[in-house]
Formats: structure tokens, sequence, C-alpha cells
């Protein structure tokens, strides 16, 4: 099991720590609930450094990462950030990623460079996927083992973080980053992305520093350490898709609503493209919904889906109880008829049916 720069810290604190994706990570140091709520009204911060990390460089690095990813990053410029799909043969999610168009003061004439942020549990596998298509002129170096990344989130986090670095922080727009000096460290990538709805910066440093800037952020007032079960609330409120809960290789991104970081009119096209388009044109394919359960249970991954008349129409992918709404919520697959906002469905929990609803995502508004 690995285990991230912080891992004594968090034991330090008490945290409840479990196996994630291969790390031994904070699950949570209180409640979820009260966790999630210092997120929604102050400021948080989580240790993610699980999460990967790669850099493609080269003269033909833009057409290696068009390739893999859905999105169309020509749109990137230096200091941007694209949300996108990494994608296989079949027109499936191998991934979903964050994709960073790097500053060039480090990049030989004819150059460009990329930072490609993956989930924890994909790296070896998306690595090979990517490694096996660049047959361009392109470097790509894993930087994972060696990059800490912190995510500190809520409404007072730009207030709260400017007193540790002299870069304007309210001049970084959302999906944008700089680099520079923070709380003391040199080289820190601040990027304004985030998985909670809530705003804030995550804070990219090589592991020898965390620790610093770890114990600097938490000096700051109100700031409380998050774990990762309120990471998952938090972006559930919001609609946002977990790999290997809402997204997978058996799952487009049409089917996931993401049609909307899938550009087919790029070149080069991206890997699957047509076989993405024919599910895109069978409008009886799967969508992914959000909806409230009545009641008090709370619907898990796998329970199945049910129309007014108990036929089976789809499957859980997740489900909480929604800190802020005080409900059970979820999303999951559901057939063509059964998509639109208000329309009624079941949750399927043990030998029992529960009454739900079909609701706009997000779940809550900021």
């Amino acid at each position: 099991m690995k285990k991230t720069a912080l891992l004594e810290i968090h034991q330090d604190l008490g945290a409840k720590i479990v196996p994630f994706a291969g790390y031994e990570m904070p699950l949570k140091y209180t409640t979820i609930q009260e966790e999630h709520l210092a997120v929604r009204n102050h400021a948080g911060v989580f240790d993610v450094s699980h999460m990967g990390q790669f850099i493609i460089k080269g003269k033909e690095a833009t057409q290696l990462v068009q390739l893999v990813c859905s999105n169309d990053v020509e749109s990137l410029f230096p200091g941007k950030v694209m949300y996108t799909c990494l994608m296989n043969e079949k027109g499936t999610i191998v991934d979903d990623m964050l994709v960073y168009r790097l500053f060039e003061d480090k990049c030989a004439e004819g150059e460009s460079a990329y930072m490609l942020v993956v989930n924890a549990s994909n790296i070896e596998k998306d690595w090979n996927h990517i490694n096996a298509q660049n047959t361009f002129d392109t470097n790509m170096i894993n930087i994972s083992d060696r990059t800490g990344l912190l995510a500190v989130q809520g409404p007072k986090a730009v207030e709260l973080l400017q007193s540790l670095t002299e870069i304007n922080l309210k001049e970084i727009p959302y999906y944008h980053f700089q680099k520079g000096t923070f709380a003391g460290l040199e080289n820190v990538l601040i990027s304004a992305t985030g998985y909670t709805g809530s705003g804030g910066f995550e804070l990219y440093a090589d592991n020898e520093g965390l620790k610093t800037l770890w114990d600097e952020i938490i000096k700051l007032e109100g700031i409380k350490p998050i774990g990762l079960g309120a990471r998952d609330t938090l972006r559930l409120e919001m609609g946002f898709c977990l790999y290997g809960n809402d997204i997978d290789e058996n799952i487009s991104p049409c089917e996931a609503g993401l049609n909307w970081i899938c550009k087919t009119e790029k070149k080069p096209s991206f890997l699957g493209e047509e076989k993405y388009l024919a599910v895109k044109q069978n409008k009886n394919r799967s969508y992914l919904v959000g909806f409230i359960l009545n009641g008090k249970r709370i619907p898990r991954k796998g329970y199945q889906i049910l129309d007014p008349d108990d036929n089976i129409i789809g499957e859980v992918t997740s489900g909480a109880q929604s800190p802020c709404l005080d409900v059970p919520i979820g999303m999951g697959y559901v057939t063509k008829g059964f998509r639109k906002s208000g329309t009624k469905i079941q949750i399927k929990i043990n030998k029992k049916t529960f009454d739900a609803t079909v609701t706009k995502l997000p779940f809550v508004n900021l």
C-alpha cells in the first residue's frame, strides 16, 4: 500500500485511514457531515497527493494529447486548464482527467508541454495507454511519485490563502493556473479548478515541500482538514462524475452527459470518435441522471432503478445523504423515457422499493 508524504500528519490528527486506489488515505477526521459543511461555509484542505501527473513534452506533444483526449487542446494556451476524457478505440472512457498547458520557458524552440492529471487508481493503466499511442516526437515523464497535491476548497479559500503568496489569487480565473512562490516554497503550481463546487485552489509541489505547505495552510483561521468521505459528498451534490462509479471503460461520454467535452471537428480526431458518434446518434442509449430519494435510506452503487410498474430501467452509480439538503441523493443510468427532471422512479434497496424523483443537476446551487 502506498503512502502520501503526509500520512503521519493525518494519523496524528486522528484521521480514520482507509485503503483507496492503492494508497492509505484519510477518510475523515471528525464526521463527513461536519467536514462537508466546513467546506461549503468556510474552507478546508484535502491531501489528494494520490492523484497521478504526467508531463507530455516535445515538438508533437499537442498531436499526442489531441489523439487521446476527447476535448480540443488546440484551444489551450499556457496557463489554461481543460477537463477531458481519455478515450480508447471503443469510444469509451479510459479515465477523466485535467490537461494543463504548461508555460514554455523550459521548452526548446518549437516544443510545447502539457501536464495530465489522472485518477490514482488509473495511473499505470493511463500511462500504458497513452504511451502505446506515442508515435510522435514527444517525451513522456511520469512525475506522480514525486508530486504532492493539496486542494484548498471553500468560499473563504481565496481570502485566507492570499496571505501565503504575492500572486494575486483573485486574478486567477476558473480553470487557469499560475506558478510561483507559495508559503515560501518556489515553483508551486496554483490552479483554480476544484471538485467541490465551492471554489478554491489546488497546489502542486514536490513531496519534499508538502509538509511545509500543509503546516502553513492549516494555521490559517478556520481551515479544517477534510477527508475523502466529504470530498465524495461534495462532488456528488454538484453532480460531478467519479471514475469507477459513474464513468468507466463501459461508458460512452454521451451516456454520461459529457458531450460538451467531446470535440469531433478537431484534428487529429480522438480515439474511437466514430464509435462515440454511433452511440451519440442512438437515442435509445442510457442516460446518467440525478435523483432525490423519498425517506431516509441511502441509495448505493449497484442498486436497481425501477419504473413505477417495477420494471428494471437502470442502476445506481453513486449515492449519499446530502449534508446541505438533508435528503438522500444519487446518480444512475436510466433508459430514455425516464431521464427528464420530475420523472418518478423507484430505487430497490434489498427487497423493498423506495420512491424517488429525477432532478436536474447539480443538486445544490451555490
